[in-house]
């Protein structure tokens, strides 16, 4: 039923619904960044001030993408690749948009039922560790693909601080020092790998020592050199191959060599008079923001406050909904036929709110589609330039740290990105997704994907530009600080930091940060039927990465006056920062 011509209903009850001040959720924020030329923000502070300088040295938004993206995989290594792969989009001055997929894809040699035992049950492990789990990276492609088409700068210009870093080193501060413990356990199986990020006797870096990697500062200089060819077509790859070969994995250096990057139209839509453009397939990110965001255009969000039960019941629910569809029916353009014209159609949308019970939860059981049985450790990076150009990017090795092996000789850390596949198609996957026959291994099949690097512009003008890491979760981080800025009046930094909830269809829970609702707020959704658990594991709950244009927030841009950049890193991260000029 649409909200907005319900009579009786939610609106007779928010009254009575306990509405959080929102003030009490994010007093905490700093303010955002301000600046007037340009905006950088990454995971990890000289990631940042890479970027902030190839702006100040004439470069534009794509130039300063590729060398953050370098010099992450550099001082990020967690997240930060050249062994993955990821989505960049491209909003540029004159409003033209673009998509770059260079996301990683299975090998030739891969089946559909590799990961299965004679049985046809699950093997744990096989699909998120080690060279079996690894799929074909893209990252290297991806950023010359973006340089040549849309940047300014030469590779070597903007290569050499990340070669420098692997090279000279660079100084661990906490965040730093706190990732690689976190990998510790996984990064120790693999000698290549300890022998990189591990002491000698096994223990890890701590404040204010420097991280070396001589031989990821070789496979850069290659690269930066030779060009694209170093990473798919030379040593590099054969020292993957061979690597993943000794250690039962099937890539092959065919699987290098036919790798591509595929350019298409971004998804779009329009929220509030807001125009959205996200993520398409093989992402599910920008598909799935826009159905949630058409069913809740039909809900008086700013009313009903944030926090409110109301609030939650509908963002839940049309959660609920948009999942169904993502984990059904969504998948690699190449292989599949993806619904999005009908996904993303408002009328589909007043469709699903007809169905939302105003009282109570809905059942995903009773949303199973018919035949059918992502990372926390991504890294998302959001920048601006002076003329206007705007790029998001988000790229990843899946879990953290990827599959937790290198190759000899490389220092390339390796993705375990074959485990976003449907491995079993109604088993759950390292973020809890059951997902469909859409999304099964097949060769050169791209796997889906929750990334949503996404540009909002209002009256033909960059707004806001966002994303996160998150796994199955990075699609609600990145509409709730859509909804945040645009429903609740928040600044940017408010926006990102404040406390999330999300629901994926199965399991079928609310999952809540700490504090994200009161205590009579999840009375309130309980006794609807609504399943609320709070999830203190803090590294789920991303590390987003926004920009707002105009003013830190909708009333400081509509008074006129406020800087022209509004940068705001996540303090949910360790190392990160929002860095202007």
């Amino acid at each position: 039923m649409d909200y907005r011509s319900t009579k009786a209903g939610v609106f007779a009850v928010a009254l009575s619904f306990s509405v959080v001040p929102v003030a009490a959720v994010f007093a905490a924020s700093p303010d955002p960044v301000k600046a007037e030329h340009g905006m950088v923000v990454t995971t990890q502070h000289l990631a940042s001030e890479v970027g902030v300088e190839v702006l100040k040295n004439g470069g534009n938004a794509v130039d300063a993408a590729v060398a953050v993206g370098y010099a992450l995989a550099v001082v990020y290594p967690t997240a930060g690749n050249i062994g993955g792969g990821g989505f960049m989009t491209i909003r540029l001055k004159d409003g033209k948009t673009t998509f770059l997929d260079f996301r990683e894809r299975a090998p030739l040699g891969s089946t559909k039922t590799m990961y299965l035992d004679d049985k046809g049950n699950m093997v744990k492990g096989l699909s998120t560790d080690g060279y079996l789990a690894v799929g074909v990276p893209g990252s290297v492609l991806g950023f010359e693909t973006a340089r040549t088409k849309y940047g300014t700068k030469s590779r070597e210009e903007l290569m050499g601080p990340a070669i420098r870093f692997a090279r000279d080193g660079f100084v661990l501060d906490q965040g730093d020092v706190a990732s690689l413990q976190n990998g510790a356990k996984k990064l120790v199986k693999d000698k290549t790998a300890a022998e990189i990020f591990l002491k000698p006797d096994g223990k890890t870096y701590a404040i204010g020592e420097t991280l070396v990697q001589p031989d990821l500062a070789a496979t850069l200089a290659s690269i930066s050199e030779k060009g694209p060819d170093a990473f798919y077509k030379g040593a590099t790859a054969d020292a993957i191959v061979k690597a993943s070969q000794a250690g039962r994995g099937v890539l092959a250096k065919a699987d290098f060599e036919q790798y591509s990057v595929r350019e298409f139209e971004p998804v779009k839509c329009n929220y509030r008079g807001y125009d959205i453009v996200s993520s398409p397939p093989p992402s599910s990110g920008g598909v799935i923001i826009c159905e949630i965001l058409n069913v809740l255009e039909g809900y008086p969000l700013g009313y009903l406050g944030y926090g409110s039960a109301e609030t939650v019941h509908a963002m839940v629910e049309a959660m609920r909904h948009a999942y169904v569809d993502r984990n059904a029916s969504l998948g690699d353009p190449d292989f599949v036929d993806n619904p999005v014209k009908k996904l993303l159609d408002k009328q589909y949308a007043k469709e699903i709110r007809e169905k939302i019970s105003p009282f109570k939860a809905g059942v995903s059981q009773e949303l199973m589609p018919k035949g059918f049985g992502e990372s926390t450790e991504t890294t998302h990076y959001s920048i601006v330039d002076d003329e206007g150009n705007a790029v998001a990017v988000t790229y990843t090795l899946n879990g953290s740290f990827g599959a937790g092996v290198v190759a000899p000789g490389t220092g390339v850390l390796l993705n375990n990105e074959m485990d976003d596949f449907t491995a079993k198609p109604g088993v759950a996957n390292l973020y809890g997704l059951i997902q469909g026959e859409a999304n099964a291994i097949q060769p050169k099949k791209t796997p889906l994907s929750s990334m949503s690097p996404t540009i909002i512009s209002k009256d033909g003008k960059p707004f806001m530009v966002i994303g996160s890491p998150g796994g199955a979760r990075i699609i609600t981080i990145t509409l709730e600080a859509i909804i945040n800025v645009i429903d609740h009046g928040m600044n940017i930094q408010e926006a990102i930091d404040a406390p999330r909830i999300h629901h994926q269809w199965l399991p079928d829970k609310v999952y809540m940060e700490p504090y994200a609702l009161s205590a009579d707020t999840r009375k309130i959704l309980t006794e609807m039927g609504h399943d609320v658990e709070i999830d203190k594991s803090w590294t789920i709950w991303g590390q987003a990465a926004g920009i707002l244009v105009g003013g830190e927030s909708l009333a400081d841009i509509e008074k006129g006056g406020g800087a022209r950049y509004n940068g705001a890193m996540d303090s949910r991260s360790g190392s990160g920062e929002a860095l202007g000029y």
